[in-house]
């Protein structure tokens, strides 16, 4: 079993930065694929990006390429997402996924979330 917690969250101005982590125990999350995920108020959970188990490739929801980017540090068993220019849409509660093993493109594993709420 993983256990995955986000941290980072917090409330910000639009135009702000904030840098997400998501620290996997239980079992490293070395082979597993990770992704970010959002849920906005009255809002379905919708994907924000991904990086593989060897960070060889990430990829991102149009709505925030160019001003998120998902990285991950193995030997920490920890996931990053530094968010930049953040907009009041940006305002959700973030929640970070792993998969189970490498080959595998679907998540297993969640995490609580954390709230990010971005003023205008």
């Amino acid at each position: 079993q993983v256990q995955l917690v986000e941290s980072g969250g917090g409330l910000v101005q639009a135009g702000g930065s904030l840098r997400l982590s998501c620290a996997a125990s239980g079992r490293s999350v070395r082979w597993s694929n990770m992704g970010w995920f959002r849920q906005a108020p009255g809002k379905e959970r919708e994907f924000v990006a991904r990086i593989t188990w060897n960070g060889g490739n990430t990829v991102y929801a149009d709505s925030v390429k160019g001003r998120f980017t998902i990285s991950r540090d193995n030997a920490k068993n920890t996931v990053y997402l530094q968010m930049n220019s953040l907009k009041p849409e940006d305002t959700a509660v973030y929640y970070c996924a792993a998969s189970s093993s490498w080959n595998r493109s679907e998540y297993d594993y969640w995490g609580q979330g954390t709230q990010v709420t971005v003023s205008s």
